[in-house]
């Protein structure tokens, strides 16, 4: 019994730590560090469930896990051949068989209707303020602004050797994909040669981006900040160097890099367009 209560302690400790490693993980929002554990910290109502219901199946899963180990400690204590040299011929006891297909089935239960819940508000896009289109490539990412007229732009990793203070390694890239924050974003996912997937942890969006076929998720940044993710999917040598930078702002800096991007297309300079976007051999 010692052991169970020993086991049962460590178990609820493991899970308070997991939880404090989402306050611990708020100071390096959107990005991993090290020895973080858990999930990233969030930035959107979609993360904010996912969290809560990840922290909600690891309670289960703990007390499952403290219940199925007693009752192995019983029957190995209990029921060997030296505690017990006569068993029992009990071969059925209705009521508990009753138990144990009715209980997990109410388990699977609680567990299905916040995740049916989840499910809908990732899959179903409410009406959108802000589009923008993402297109892969190998091995970088194109975006562009349809509400925003001729704004398009390439977003390529920053090598080792050009990165400034701050800047995290194999995340950080030239150009950010940027947004206002509080504003329903609805991202369009594409890609141009192999399929590449959109992930951006700190908003809970996972998506991939096949090519000829146009999928679409959302999100909704609840404060400004940086937010890295990088493409998931395996599409080539240089798969672990296509980045994805997103810079949350205020609305009015936002207007104002809009004008300011609208601006350099009419003038032909600033950013490239994806169309001008240097060809990268494929492997």
């Amino acid at each position: 019994m010692r052991f169970l209560i020993g086991f049962g302690l460590f178990a609820l400790a493991f899970a308070g730590w997991h939880f404090d490693g989402g306050l611990v993980a708020a100071a390096f929002a959107g990005q991993p560090h090290d020895g973080g554990l858990g999930l990233q910290a969030s930035a959107s109502p979609v993360m904010d469930d996912i969290i809560w219901f990840h922290d909600f199946l690891l309670w289960i899963i703990t007390i499952i896990v403290v219940f199925v180990t007693a009752l192995l400690a019983i029957v190995i204590l209990r029921f060997n051949r030296k505690s017990n040299p006569n068993p029992s011929r009990t071969t059925h006891n209705t009521l508990l068989e009753v138990a144990w297909t009715v209980i997990p089935v109410m388990i699977l239960v609680v567990i299905a209707i916040p995740s049916f819940r989840l499910l809908y508000k990732q899959v179903v896009i409410p009406e959108a303020e802000l589009t923008v289109k993402a297109v892969g490539y190998q091995w970088y990412w194109g975006y562009e602004y349809p509400d925003h007229g001729d704004i398009s732009i390439i977003s390529n990793m920053i090598p080792d050797d050009q990165l400034q203070p701050g800047q995290p390694r194999l995340l950080a890239a030239d150009y950010d994909l940027v947004v206002p924050v509080d504003t329903t974003v609805r991202v369009i996912v594409t890609a141009a040669d192999v399929i590449h997937a959109f992930a951006v942890p700190s908003f809970g969006v996972k998506i991939d981006a096949i090519p000829g076929r146009l999928n679409e998720t959302w999100f909704r940044a609840e404060r400004t900040g940086m937010f890295y993710g990088q493409c998931s999917e395996l599409c080539g040598t240089r798969h672990a160097f296509m980045p994805i930078s997103v810079k949350v702002v205020t609305r009015e800096e936002f207007d104002e890099w809009v004008a300011q991007e609208q601006q350099a297309a009419l003038g032909g300079t600033g950013r490239l367009k994806l169309a001008e976007a240097p060809a990268v051999e494929a492997r």
